[in-house]
């Protein structure tokens, strides 16, 4: 992490299962995020750059119609005013090229200023542009002036219905299918990352977790499963584990491009970061009063018993251990917004590994047999995410906490809603960890001296 303790984390542990030995490893991934970085990759696509070019070649087009249909009969100058001063909806063509001007500015600012991946926008102007040029066509006198009365009106009806039809089959489409090629293309690259395989360190680290086998992945799953035979659901949720830790450091490895949206007075903030596929993921970041053991205990290393300090979750159950890294967890959290946001539950698999001075607990979204969909709450969907602690260089009685929240509420509910409901559950949240850190910490210093 640029500016922290994060870039110099060099290694991964298994962790959860004991609290006796100590011991590190160090795994070197590249981030499939740096690999092309965002300032190599183009803003816009070239599919995009065209669709653009396309819309301003529609109000080009339409004016050049207007232009020679104003100096085809008399002075152009007596034409304009007839058509603008004077504007008469039934005999002028003024109001064509106002839609025309009205096309340009939505498809430009949506599709080329805030580069949006949904139809929405070009739905909204081509519906506008049907309907207006349905009912001119039939009220107005245009038809028994000139031929421009058919060309003109015919022209905007066909451009527009070109550009959804190019904006749906073309720039959406090729968009998705770039962006699915690039995230495999580094992905297999991941892959193929050397591996550099455990070694010893100090013994007198406190909640250390045990040290790693050596071997093939393969090998390390099924040691760690206790040498039993692995299933392939076993096998799915270490996968999916990993998968959510490597999109974990990959954030963390972008800290540059975390986009500040608020703090509060004890200093945390909430940044957003856009995830391909994922979407919009808000990220906390405070400072804790207190080592990085302390918290790796409270948050990381005992989940199921956080509702018994953190009123944001009514229920945290561990469903499955699938092996030293690895857990299947049920949670369900409280309802938020003054209630207008209901209580949600969701099914996680969690992984958890100890980088050098950090602590990592990367989760996302998964199935299991003994908590499927029920109706009693909504059945909500994370994302890749998780919970990073990491120590200071420079003053061990404090640490850096940062929770990476992508989730999907699902159910009908207002997205800005949902956006300012989750950040405030992250500020309720290190509130209600503050407070247990308080109560914890005279205990915990005379435990971790003795």
């Amino acid at each position: 992490m640029p500016g922290g303790d994060y870039g110099e984390l060099g290694g991964s542990l298994p962790a959860i299962a004991s609290l006796n030995a100590s011991y590190s490893t160090s795994l070197s991934l590249p981030s499939p995020y740096l690999l092309v970085t965002p300032a190599e990759r183009k803003t816009i696509s070239d599919v995009r750059r065209t669709f653009c070019l396309f819309v301003t070649f529609d109000l080009l087009f339409i004016f050049l119609l207007w232009i020679i249909e104003l100096n085809i009969s008399s002075s152009i100058w007596e034409r304009l005013k007839s058509e603008v001063v004077l504007y008469n909806y039934r005999d002028s063509f003024f109001d064509i090229f106002l839609l025309a001007v009205f096309r340009f500015l939505c498809l430009l600012v949506g599709y080329a200023a805030f580069r949006l991946r949904h139809w929405w926008v070009i739905a909204v102007t081509t519906l506008v542009t049907s309907v207006f040029l349905l009912v001119k066509v039939i009220v107005s006198s245009l038809l028994s002036v000139n031929a421009f009365g058919y060309v003109i009106p015919i022209t905007s009806f066909v451009v527009a219905w070109l550009e959804t039809w190019f904006l749906d089959f073309k720039v959406l489409t090729q968009e998705a299918e770039d962006e699915r090629a690039y995230l495999a293309a580094v992905h297999a690259a991941c892959e193929r990352a050397p591996m550099i395989y455990p070694r010893a360190v100090s013994d007198g680290q406190f909640y250390s977790p045990p040290e790693s086998i050596a071997g093939s992945e393969e090998d390390l799953d099924e040691e760690a499963l206790g040498r039993r035979a692995v299933t392939a659901q076993e096998k799915e949720y270490v996968r999916q584990g990993r998968e959510a830790m490597s999109v974990l450091e990959q954030i963390l490895a972008q800290e540059e491009n975390w986009k500040f949206e608020k703090n509060n007075d004890m200093g945390d903030s909430v940044y957003t970061l856009e995830i391909p596929f994922h979407g919009k993921t808000f990220i906390l970041k405070g400072l804790m009063q207190c080592t990085a053991e302390l918290v790796y205990q409270e948050v990381i290393l005992q989940p199921e018993k956080m509702v018994q300090w953190n009123k944001t979750v009514s229920s945290c159950q561990i469903l499955q251990r699938v092996d030293d890294n690895t857990l299947v967890s049920y949670d369900v959290s409280s309802g938020a917004a003054g209630g207008v946001v209901s209580a949600r539950d969701f099914v996680n698999v969690r992984r958890v590994e100890r980088k050098r001075d950090c602590y990592l607990s990367a989760g996302m979204a998964t199935d299991h047999h003994a908590k499927p969909p029920v109706g009693r709450y909504v059945r909500g969907e994370n994302g890749p995410g998780g919970f990073v602690v990491l120590k200071s260089s420079s003053n061990p009685s404090v640490c850096t906490f940062i929770w990476v929240l992508n989730t999907d509420l699902k159910g009908r509910l207002p997205r800005y809603l949902i956006h300012q409901s989750l950040a405030a559950t992250m500020f309720e949240f290190m509130s209600y960890l503050r407070q247990r850190i308080t109560e914890l910490r005279p205990s915990f210093r005379s435990v971790h001296l003795t």
